[in-house]
């Protein structure tokens, strides 16, 4: 049975040493989720072509319009399990895990029924082009079949995080990264099954590691353990839950409803500005790695001590987040803005779609330190949220 050794007490301790600690993890776990991201990008871009990266690039909008709402949700529940893990309140800790893997079981079923059944009506409203669309539809529906998945996969990622538990997360994320990658090359490299091979390769990697990540939950002894028989969703807790977390759901939705409008205007202008976006939209995932992990280290970091009634302490947590991530960002914005043509390179060798991926990296690389403010806002409110 699993113990507890990899959950954190931050409620003691140096404030960065801890931040740092926490959010590495997390980091290397994003990196590796990114390079799958990337492998099915650079696969489709130089086996299957222009048109058939448009389609799985302009697949993340979609995606994350559609289950925004529901992460930011989760983002409540990690807040409410940290809170409650840095009051010691395991009773607590064991009813919000309970609650949050039972309403994620029911927002995959509902994903998995929109997503299937209005895939094509969203492409439409989007302009995607009529070259374009058919593997648009294809990766979508068979992503979509399989999103329940995903969604567990990013809850139960959450609960580890929120008792400060970063490492566990970077096992599965590694595992699923080279499943992914491993599949894609057999998939659509070996048995040439196209765009069709790239989504079913991602569901299965994603199943894998829900699966994974459940039995490490099952099995362990710390009050966050699953115990099938308890699940079900205390609706107060759960109220609690999403009242925590629609900042953060709205935020996400307005976020992402704003992408799929961007991605609708870049879609007019057909497939090699689409290609050059959805390099562009790749590489812009990996400078947003260092604001996020530290974002999430942070909540974390906050959740707990907000829960311990350390109230300055996490204040003092969030300056600290905020100094980090400005600070790493600024250092991974020299190496883009001197290489980003062999960046857009990397994924596809035509030349438009190497200008049209190099100008939008110009245009969006000042922006990047404004996202670090947000990251560390958004910790702040929740913060003065649990303190009123």
């Amino acid at each position: 049975m699993a113990n507890q050794s990899h959950a954190a007490n931050m409620t003691q301790g140096s404030i960065w040493k801890l931040m740092v600690r926490f959010a590495i993890p997390i980091f290397l776990g994003n990196l590796f989720q990114q390079f799958y991201n990337v492998a099915d990008t650079f696969i489709v871009g130089n086996v299957l072509g222009t048109e058939a990266m448009a389609a799985v690039g302009s697949s993340g909008n979609l995606i994350f319009m559609l289950i925004g709402f529901f992460q930011g949700v989760f983002v409540g529940a990690g807040v409410v399990v940290s809170r409650f893990w840095g009051a010691r309140d395991h009773e607590n800790v064991s009813i919000a895990v309970h609650t949050s893997v039972a309403f994620a079981i029911v927002a995959g079923l509902v994903l998995t029924l929109v997503g299937v059944l209005l895939t094509p009506t969203i492409l439409d409203w989007m302009h995607t082009p009529a070259d374009v669309l058919p593997n648009s539809i294809e990766y979508f529906r068979v992503y979509f079949g399989g999103v329940i998945f995903a969604v567990l996969y990013n809850a139960v990622n959450g609960i580890f995080q929120a008792v400060g538990d970063s490492r566990h997360p970077l096992y599965f994320l590694i595992f699923s990264a080279v499943v992914n990658t491993v599949l894609d090359l057999l998939f659509v490299v070996s048995f040439g099954m196209g765009i069709e091979g790239v989504a079913l390769a991602t569901v299965i990697a994603q199943c894998l590691s829900a699966v994974l990540t459940l039995y490490v939950l099952t099995t362990t002894d710390g009050p966050y353990r699953i115990c099938w028989k308890k699940l079900c969703m205390d609706w107060s807790l759960l109220y609690r839950i999403v009242c925590v977390g629609l900042p953060a759901a709205i935020q996400q939705m307005v976020t992402s409803v704003s992408n799929v409008f961007v991605q609708s205007y870049i879609n007019v202008f057909g497939s090699d500005v689409m290609a050059g976006w959805s390099a562009c939209m790749k590489i812009d995932q990996f400078m947003m790695l260092p604001m996020m992990s530290v974002g999430l280290a942070s909540t974390t970091f906050t959740g707990q001590n907000v829960g311990a009634s350390y109230i300055d302490r996490a204040k003092k947590g969030a300056t600290t987040a905020f100094l980090l991530a400005e600070l790493v960002t600024i250092v991974m914005m020299i190496p883009l803005l001197i290489f980003a043509p062999q960046m857009v390179y990397l994924f596809n060798q035509e030349a438009a779609v190497i200008r049209y991926g190099t100008l939008f990296l110009y245009l969006l690389s000042p922006f990047y330190i404004l996202c670090c403010v947000n990251q560390v806002y958004s910790c702040l409110l929740y913060t003065s949220d649990a303190a009123d």
